[in-house]
């Protein structure tokens, strides 16, 4: 109203100047527009009034709150809770119109222990020193559980480790320069604000599989020793050091041999992931394993894994229609590469074309193209399970086929969630954010501005004192994998939802599951089906 009261008198002005009304006229008008103004200050000073008072009464909503904060846990107890071991869907699946399964082979038919990223961590280190020449005081760094998730960003322009949010923001407590947490000051000073513009987003490398964790305690471990060694470095040059040293204890078989030497202590056995693969045998289905993994590796492993599921010799491979090893993905999705028959015994691939696969084969190589040739497998009816969104995933939701992601930090996140400790956070959280909604939509006068920004403020702090207490419960230094600490889903989320049709903690999760299940999404998620929230409304009923 003050807008228009505003324009109109202007109009009247400049009406008067070029003589275009009659001085009775001009008087007239002159007089209505001064009472308009007056009419537009008596608004605005009764709306800040009741403004004011909106302020104290939301004060005393914050107090009542405050003094209520112990009923919370009876006000959610009754609240369901998300299943650890289920499986969460962000598109329609039907069971019954699978007809073909396939499946990675690390992290998805097997799991290791702790024991992996440490032996990753360490044998890649060394070749930083013994073939890159790093300084040997690099050598005293030892791999930190504590430290790194999945699903982290580094930016290869300023050497920093993010964790991005669902809209490519920056989380306020997510940015480490070495081992240092960054400021929400200091990170808008470097990026100039938290969101990663489309320019900064090509810096940017996704550390999103579980193997990456070693390479990013890596990564920060040796940005540390620069700056604590007060040398100038390119960050870029420190990503693709690491990164070929990482690759190199892959590539050359370290890893492989150093597991296959002692299986006990890196590879844990899971006896119901093979009583899921009989069963899919059983109702008729094909299944496929398709890995990255050299083919003794792979072997080595499933003999060890299935030595006491009564298998013997190779029958492991009785379970897969098609084994295709040394595959290389992602480019498998989109290559024209051959698949080459491998010689088990000699080690050798065969230079005969191949337009059939054999059930007593092993492949190596291939495309995605050249696979659905053989195969005559339409999209639709196949699904691929993997663990690595960009390199296992991407490329077959791209493709048509049905996706599943096998994220073995879920169970423990909906672990936590559905514990007390954290649902009592939330509930406080969203207590506030309801008072913050109101409060930021209250017009309030100057003279009161003060009692406005001293509950503002208060508000805030105990925001801060929420999401601290949410984020303490997940990891120290970067907070849970799938959300943010304001409550976002996370950048790693983003991925999920759109590469992975469904996803779960394991595989043995789908026994729970009959075979013609229909998995659909619940109608009222808006993101991630597993991250449920407490409303304030629940606290405020009660």
């Amino acid at each position: 109203m003050a807008t228009a009261a505003a324009a109109a008198s202007r109009r009247l002005r400049l009406l008067a100047r070029c003589g275009s009304l009659s001085p009775l006229l001009s008087a007239a008008l002159a007089r209505s527009s001064r009472g308009l103004r007056a009419l537009c200050s008596l608004s605005t000073t009764l709306r800040s009034g009741a403004g004011e008072d909106e302020i104290e009464r939301i004060r005393r909503e914050f107090e009542d709150a405050k003094r209520n904060y112990l009923s919370i846990p009876a006000a959610i107890k009754d609240m369901p809770k998300m299943n650890p071991q289920g499986i969460y869907v962000n598109k329609n699946v039907k069971l019954d119109d699978l007809q073909v399964y396939g499946f990675d082979y690390d992290y998805t038919l097997s799991h290791y222990s702790e024991h992996l990223q440490c032996l990753i961590y360490d044998l890649a280190k060394k070749h930083l020193v013994n073939e890159l020449k790093y300084p040997e005081s690099c050598l005293k760094y030892e791999y930190d559980r504590s430290f790194p998730i999945r699903g982290l960003y580094y930016d290869k322009l300023k050497g920093c480790l993010l964790k991005l949010d669902f809209f490519g923001s920056i989380e306020p407590d997510g940015c480490f320069f070495g081992r240092r947490k960054l400021s929400l000051s200091e990170i808008k000073e470097l990026y100039g604000t938290r969101h990663i513009g489309r320019d900064q987003a090509r810096q940017l490398v996704g550390l999103m599989d579980v193997f990456c964790f070693s390479e990013a305690c890596l990564i920060a471990d040796i940005v540390q020793h620069f700056i604590d060694a007060k040398l100038e470095f390119d960050a870029s040059y420190v990503y693709e050091d690491v990164n070929q040293s990482i690759q190199h204890v892959h590539r050359s078989g370290l890893i492989h041999r150093q597991i296959l030497s002692d299986p006990q202590k890196f590879l844990i056995k899971k006896s119901q992931v093979f009583r899921f693969l009989k069963m899919l045998r059983e109702k008729g289905k094909k299944l496929f394993l398709l890995t990255n993994s050299p083919f003794y590796f792979v072997d080595g492993g499933m003999r060890y894994l299935l030595e006491d599921q009564h298998f013997d010799g190779n029958s492991w491979r009785e379970l897969f229609d098609v084994v295709i090893a040394q595959a290389n993905k992602p480019t498998f999705y989109n290559s024209d590469h051959p698949f080459r028959v491998y010689d088990t015994q000699k080690d050798t691939l065969a230079f005969t074309a191949v337009d059939k696969f054999l059930p007593d084969q092993v492949y190596y190589h291939g495309c995605l193209k050249s696979f659905l040739q053989i195969t005559n497998w339409r999209g639709s009816e196949v699904i691929y399970f993997g663990d690595h969104l960009f390199s296992d995933l991407r490329g077959p939701s791209k493709a048509g086929w049905r996706t599943a992601a096998v994220i073995r930090e879920l169970e423990d996140e909906i672990e936590i969630q559905n514990g007390d400790s954290y649902r009592f956070q939330q509930a406080k959280l969203s207590i506030i954010h309801d008072l913050l909604g109101k409060v930021n939509a209250t017009v309030v006068s100057t003279e009161k501005g003060q009692v406005y920004r001293a509950l503002l403020d208060e508000l805030n702090a105990e925001r801060r004192h929420c999401r601290s207490g949410m984020r303490d419960l997940f990891n120290s230094s970067f907070g849970a994998t799938f959300l943010t600490d304001t409550g976002r889903e996370s950048s790693f989320a983003y991925h999920i939802h759109q590469y992975a049709d469904i996803y779960t903690s394991k595989l043995e999760n789908f026994l729970s599951y009959p075979p013609e299940s229909w998995l659909h999404p619940p109608h009222d998620i808006k993101i991630m089906p597993h991250n449920a929230k407490v409303p304030a409304s629940l606290f405020s009923t009660s």
